[in-house]
């Protein structure tokens, strides 16, 4: 099932909802740190959907849906994507660690992705990589990281990035390169950017 944006944007959340369920959601979840433009946010439910990622968390400053130019932006896929505010990005993790906490399970809880045959559980939890983008005297290139699912991605705020107390929860902060005078990307350019290089490595899993 593939719907237009006049479709999407007519679609009724209710009548949707079974056929949402036989999607193959992968386990990326978006994390959106203090990002002001509403237009970004709505780019992001777009990408989100494109890429069937499991979840999105909406934090700290940041407007949500049913603000108008999100819903404009989205052209109505904050319908169809799984998303959450919660108050910091602190909190975000907290919950998401929350839900990989059975090791007799290879299964990620309310998902249909299924891990490999190896086991995927370390300390009585399954391993959830948390990866800033951002431009840090820390990061690394994008493309020298070695990803394994599931992962959360945390993006900033167009001005001033990833907060620092957020970067330190981060288990590794990556960029991506920049070769001519503008310092950075838009945030839903270097989501896509770095959002589909881990599809490409992950393929087969």
């Amino acid at each position: 099932m593939k719907l237009n944006a006049k479709q999407l944007r007519d679609v009724d959340e209710k009548e949707i909802v079974d056929k949402l369920k036989s999607i193959k959601h992968r386990p990326i979840y978006f994390i959106l740190e203090n990002i002001y433009d509403t237009y970004n946010i709505g780019g992001l439910f777009r990408l989100a959907d494109a890429l069937a990622i499991e979840k999105m968390y909406i934090c700290g400053e940041t407007e949500i849906p049913p603000n108008s130019r999100i819903k404009k932006a989205s052209i109505g896929t904050y319908k169809v994507v799984n998303w959450e505010y919660k108050k910091t990005v602190g909190e975000a993790i907290d919950d998401l660690k929350s839900k990989f906490q059975n090791p007799k399970s290879k299964q990620i809880p309310n998902s249909n992705f299924q891990f490999p045959n190896q086991s995927p559980v370390t300390n009585n939890h399954f391993p959830i990589s948390i990866i800033a983008v951002e431009q840090h005297k820390t990061s690394v290139p994008y493309t020298k990281v070695n990803y394994s699912f599931p992962i959360a991605l945390i993006f900033g705020n167009e001005t001033s990035g990833i907060t620092e107390e957020t970067l330190k929860l981060a288990d590794q902060i990556v960029e991506i390169p920049m070769w001519g005078i503008n310092k950075s990307l838009n945030v839903i350019v270097s989501a896509a950017i770095v959002s589909y290089w881990i599809i490409s490595k992950n393929n087969n899993k």
